[in-house]
């Protein structure tokens, strides 16, 4: 247990503040004189306490003496420092009126003081413990959907294989979202607890099995398993956060599962350099998930099930939400048709038309990447505070241009427009992201959101192959991929002119078969 101990002094308003519950990263309930404990907050353990000396004249010195325990797993180094520092205030704000709870713990409106790095809204323990595990497992996720990306052009090499061949390998790879499907449709009727360890499971394992690919067609056999599994961890993670998170955290808790996923995916092009020690080297890419599979074991047991899973809820037909389910299939499809091609193609670009060296990709990817989490967290931010439509559809064409463009340029206007569009584009991660899992009621969630995985991985497709056959043509990568950049601007168009807004809102609210047989959630 944590002890955080500030002595200041203060006028009799700013004691009267002092002395009443917090209500900022946790709401407190009064326990006796000057004596607090947390009524919902992410701490497994916590108690304030408050020792008053009258100096005359109307000052008081006081020492705020607060234990505390953070209930963040795996991810509780980083936020006890930014945690310790919100206690550690000198003077208590004014506390808001009094409202109402929701329904469920962490459901209640969003503090007025919320520190910068946390929600709108306050989790409560469960809600931390939850985004905690499923950010550990957005690890593996990432990982296991990057190291194709990083490791074809090697493994191309080694197979004597041609752009189109890469191509039409990474196209076919996708088809793995049809059993990614199979699995979402079986996560809605079955719980997305044990179908989260069987994807961690399965996705590992076949990774682990492309490391021994004699050829290009075994490689792609091996990594369209390993790729359905992936898919459909990442998409299940996604509901139940949006599940699991109250109202004014669902971008939030989406951009740090995008900022763990990209960590994840980081890994993969760290250990790249790996694959310059030898021809073969790069499978050893490959066996990482395997390793490190017990960890993942380890979190994903630790998930409870989704409590809009485990409570009662109304039975729905994709009949009734069609036209949602085209909106958002469709703009699926459009974003990927160019971002899968930047993503998959950007080493052969770096390599062949700027003669990078592995180091190079890494340290190039490493710089130009990581800004990208300043988009995410101020994407996140604003989503939950502003609403998602403007900021998802201004990220989508800023994004979009500036990386096309980079395909155009080289020397150091290929890093600063890198840089800038992967930080522009990054803001619609959490403002988008958020709609999938959101405009679809619990008996439909997992299934939905596989269809519109499908129609990404068309997309994803499409734009893998036009990329291959215009770079045979052109004889280079960056025409091609620079004029693909079409398909986000057909993305912002539509979140303009169709999309709902969706912040502020409880998942009942946008999906009322969901709300007649609304219970007390699981404690």
């Amino acid at each position: 247990m944590r002890t955080t101990t500030t002595t200041f002094e203060v006028d009799d308003e700013g004691l009267a503040r002092v002395r009443a519950p917090r209500d900022d990263l946790v709401l407190e309930r009064a326990e006796g004189p000057d004596r607090f404990a947390c009524e919902t907050g992410p701490f497994e353990a916590y108690e304030r306490t408050v020792d008053v000396e009258d100096l005359g004249d109307g000052r008081h010195r006081v020492t705020e003496t607060t234990s505390w325990v953070l209930g963040i797993p795996i991810w509780g180094v980083l936020f006890r420092p930014l945690v310790s520092r919100q206690i550690a205030r000198h003077e208590a704000p004014p506390a808001p009126d009094p409202v109402s709870a929701g329904d469920e713990p962490g459901t209640e409106p969003a503090a007025l003081t919320s520190p910068w790095w946390s929600p709108p809204a306050r989790l409560d323990l469960r809600s931390s413990q939850v985004l905690s595990r499923l950010c550990g497992l957005s690890l593996l996720a990432g990982y296991l959907g990057t190291v194709l990306t990083q490791t074809i052009t090697y493994a191309a090499d080694e197979f004597g294989s041609s752009k189109s061949a890469q191509g039409g390998a990474l196209a076919a790879v996708r088809l793995g979202v049809l059993l990614s499907v199979a699995i979402m449709a079986v996560a809605d009727r079955r719980g997305r607890q044990k179908l989260l360890v069987v994807c961690a499971v399965g996705g590992s394992v076949a990774a682990g099995l492309t490391a021994l690919a004699p050829g290009l067609v075994v490689l792609g056999a091996t990594q369209t398993v390993s790729r359905a599994f992936s898919t459909a961890l990442a998409l299940l993670i996604s509901v139940v956060a949006a599940e699991e998170m109250p109202s004014g955290g669902r971008a939030y808790a989406a951009s740090v599962m995008a900022m763990t996923g990209a960590l994840g995916a980081g890994v993969a092009v760290m250990l790249l350099p790996v694959a310059d020690v030898a021809e073969p080297a790069w499978r050893l890419l490959y066996v990482v998930p395997l390793l490190a599979l017990p960890l993942f074991l380890k979190i994903g047991r630790r998930l409870p099930e989704s409590r809009r899973f485990a409570r009662s809820h109304g039975r729905s037909t994709l009949a009734g939400h069609r036209m949602r389910l085209l909106l958002l299939a469709a703009s699926s499809f459009f974003a990927l048709v160019f971002f899968a091609p930047n993503t998959q193609f950007q080493n052969d670009f770096l390599r062949d038309e700027h003669g990078f060296t592995a180091i190079q990709i890494t340290i190039f990817t490493i710089l130009t990447n990581t800004p990208g989490g300043i988009g995410i967290v101020v994407g996140g931010r604003l989503a939950d505070t502003r609403g998602r439509r403007l900021v998802g559809a201004v990220g989508t064409i800023g994004g979009a241009v500036l990386l096309g463009l980079r395909f155009l340029v080289g020397g150091p206007f290929l890093w600063i427009l890198s840089i800038a569009g992967t930080i522009v584009a990054a803001v619609t991660v959490p403002a988008l992201a958020v709609y999938g899992p959101e405009l679809f009621p619990t008996a439909l969630r997992g299934k939905a959101n596989g269809y519109i995985s499908v129609a990404g991985v068309a997309g994803s497709a499409v734009g893998l192959v036009a990329a291959g056959r215009l770079a045979d043509r052109y004889g280079e990568l960056g025409p091609g991929l620079a004029m693909l950049a079409v398909g986000p601007l057909v993305v912002a168009a539509l979140v303009m002119a169709f999309y709902p807004e969706t912040a502020h809102l409880e998942l009942e609210d946008l999906n009322p078969e969901d709300a007649p047989s609304f219970i007390t959630p699981l404690s």
